[in-house]
């Protein structure tokens, strides 16, 4: 989803952690959002406001009256101008009077004055965050109806380790997406496949393929975003940063891929199967490096078939609904219906996989029992989006459907 034009106010507190809303501030004005900055007074002792304004281009509010405001009811104005109210870092103190509706200062009135969503981010020492109060005190900001994200568990300021610290702003920031994405595949587990599968031939060499692993990852990232939750098994990619909102699980062959989908499965709603998995493997794998010797021709090689993962889940008596991905190099249109009817998959989704490997941007043509129907050139999150609206569609009946057509 395209944040632009959407209208944040971003309260600090005080904490350590104020250094990393610096980071999201510039995160959230570059995907265009407009970021109003108001400060406790605990928070200035830790980041300057001449550095939050400079971020976001906009003065810093941190007093309850100011006479800037022409109405002097700095609380009213600024919560009704924006979306969403997002507290990073939230220290145990302004959790606490968030928890009990306390409001002394222009930060937690605002809050209660609020017409938008909250979203709270909790920042303090690991003893701080265990303490039963604080816990109580979260509690209540959950019946409230009030989104707490984190905290994370690592090394804390004070040098400790342990659950406390400040989720990093890159996931923040996908937060911030999700709350404004439709839930249209809310409730729903979905398994996806991504990357490529790994066949050795000896302990250094073998057979793979040239799929990056980007447009599994931004599906994933797609679906999590839209309430569904999400599990990805994932073959060799060029991504190593697990997407927002999701559990994953790597593996190597396609004898392990399949393993992995068939242990998952019955614990599904919707399987995408993205990868691409090798379609052979070798029958003996040597047990050393196999040497090149001058004059001599290679050593024969012989193969056999591997599992076809999304042919078996396909043919499950209650299977998922499954969505396949065919990366074809020519005749797209024959070799996709008919490879969708081979799977005996009610979705398919083709392409020119030399064209788009690797690449941010793809073009795919969706192959139903109604025909064909080629979708514009996007980047491959934006195509993410759209794809996950489509199967949103079909499997609960939400959303416009897309025209079909001929290629």
């Amino acid at each position: 989803m395209n944040l632009a034009g959407k209208q944040l106010l971003l309260g600090l507190t005080g904490s350590i952690a104020c250094y990393k809303s610096a980071e999201l501030t510039r995160l959230l004005t570059q995907a265009g959002v407009t970021v109003q900055v108001t400060m406790t007074e605990a928070a200035t002792q830790f980041i300057t406001p001449a550095t939050m304004q400079a971020l976001s281009g906009n003065p810093v509010y941190i007093r309850l009256c100011d006479t800037r405001i022409d109405s002097n009811m700095l609380h009213i104005d600024l919560s009704r101008r924006v979306d969403a109210i997002v507290i990073a870092p939230a220290s145990a103190d302004f959790i606490a009077k968030l928890a009990h509706g306390l409001c002394n200062d222009l930060l937690s009135t605002l809050v209660i004055a609020r017409d938008c969503p909250l979203l709270v981010v909790p920042a303090m020492n690991s003893q701080m965050w265990q303490n039963s109060v604080t816990q109580r005190n979260i509690a209540q900001l959950h019946a409230d109806g009030i989104m707490v994200l984190g905290p994370d568990t690592g090394l804390q300021a004070c040098g400790e380790i342990g659950n406390g610290r400040m989720i990093e702003p890159e996931t923040v920031y996908e937060e911030i997406i999700a709350l404004f994405q439709p839930k249209k595949l809310a409730g729903q587990r979905v398994l996806i496949t991504a990357g490529s599968t790994f066949e050795p031939i000896d302990p250094v060499r073998g057979i793979t393929n040239r799929s990056s692993g980007k447009m599994g990852f931004a599906l994933a990232r797609a679906a999590a975003q839209a309430g569904a939750r999400v599990h990805l098994i994932s073959g060799l990619v060029t991504l190593f940063k697990t997407p927002w909102g999701t559990s994953r699980e790597n593996v190597q062959t396609a004898q392990q891929m399949y393993d992995a989908v068939m242990e998952s499965v019955y614990d599904t709603d919707i399987f995408i199967s993205v990868a691409a998995v090798a379609d052979w493997r070798a029958v003996q794998v040597s047990e050393h490096k196999i040497k090149k010797t001058a004059g001599q021709l290679p050593p024969p090689m012989y193969f056999i078939e591997n599992p076809d993962i999304l042919a078996s889940v396909a043919a499950l008596p209650a299977p998922p609904y499954c969505v396949g991905f065919a990366a074809e190099s020519s005749e797209l249109r024959m070799n996709g219906e008919a490879k969708r009817r081979r799977k005996n998959v009610p979705l398919l989704i083709g392409n020119l996989g030399p064209k788009t490997f690797g690449k941010d941007g793809n073009e795919v043509v969706l192959f139903d029992a109604d025909g064909s129907t080629p979708l514009p050139r996007a980047d491959k999150q934006s195509l993410a989006r759209t794809l996950v609206d489509e199967i949103a569609r079909r499997v609960l009946g939400s959303s416009t459907p897309l025209s079909s057509s001929g290629l």
